[in-house]
């Protein structure tokens, strides 16, 4: 079920790992409620896949459960297993936060931090010192630079990130991510709070990322679906029905319940 990983080699010189995420009868449970039944999927490298649903329908959760931030809710637990690069991400010898270092997060709404732009990105280098202070304005100009936002703040760095508009705090949201240079960028709903232009922009570069990263994001704009994902799944009451190449479940889903979803007919 896994694929071999590839290998990028960053601005900086260093050759990383660009891993398939695979998920193998993961099942999860907030208290006594299961809100996951047996998923199955995999999340190739150098693609986008999204998962799409009805609101309450798992995605998130799952999604959160791929970096393990579902863990910090109280009374939850799991069953199965979710691999990175072919290891387990519960592994014993698994360090959660380095996990999310390397397995990026970027949410619904923007929220930077009340920082400035150039600390809002410096932060996560910052507190896992993986970059010398001297070093810092290359990491974050370059950050910046592959989140799309450089020339549009390299004159007022100094600036409050909240100071910002929506896109572009979610585009410095990205840049903060980009900046432990992850192999993976989930991505929760990243355009929902945002006008079509701003949306227009974070759609092209997530286009322009997958490139460099797995990109697992969950969406309920089935144009923007459509538009930006290689793969797509449909979960639905907490199953994944389908999974495929994205023109296959919009065009020729072997679901009724997909194509049902699709076309508007529920959700």
């Amino acid at each position: 079920m896994t694929a071999a990983p590839t290998v990028r080699v960053t601005p900086g010189g260093t050759v990383r790992l660009v891993g398939t995420l695979a998920a193998k009868d993961y099942c999860f449970w907030y208290g006594a409620t299961q809100a996951l039944f047996d998923i199955s999927i995999e999340a190739k490298p150098n693609a986008v896949t999204a998962l799409i649903g009805p609101s309450g329908c798992g995605k998130s959760t799952f999604l959160r459960s791929v970096n393990r931030l579902q863990e910090l809710l109280p009374r939850t637990r799991h069953r199965g297993d979710i691999a990175f690069d072919g290891e387990s991400v519960f592994g014993h010898s698994v360090d959660p936060v380095d996990l999310r270092r390397r397995i990026g997060m970027v949410f619904q709404r923007p929220n930077p931090f009340p920082k400035s732009i150039f600390d809002n990105v410096a932060y996560g280098p910052r507190v896992t010192g993986s970059v010398a202070e001297r070093d810092m304005p290359e990491r974050v100009e370059r950050s910046l630079r592959n989140a799309a936002l450089w020339d549009e703040v390299k004159d007022r760095l100094d600036d409050f990130g909240t100071s910002l508009s929506g896109g572009q705090q979610q585009r410095l949201c990205i840049a903060r991510a980009l900046a432990n240079e992850p192999e993976v960028l989930l991505m929760d709903e990243p355009c929902s709070a945002l006008d079509p232009i701003a949306t227009q922009k974070i759609e092209e570069l997530i286009v322009e990322l997958k490139a460099s990263y797995t990109i697992v994001i969950v969406t309920h704009n089935m144009q923007q679906a459509a538009r930006v994902s290689d793969y797509t799944g449909f979960f639905f009451v907490g199953h994944l029905v389908e999974f495929g190449a994205t023109q296959q479940i919009f065009t020729n889903p072997r679901d009724e319940r997909t194509d049902a979803y699709i076309t508007g007919r529920f959700g």
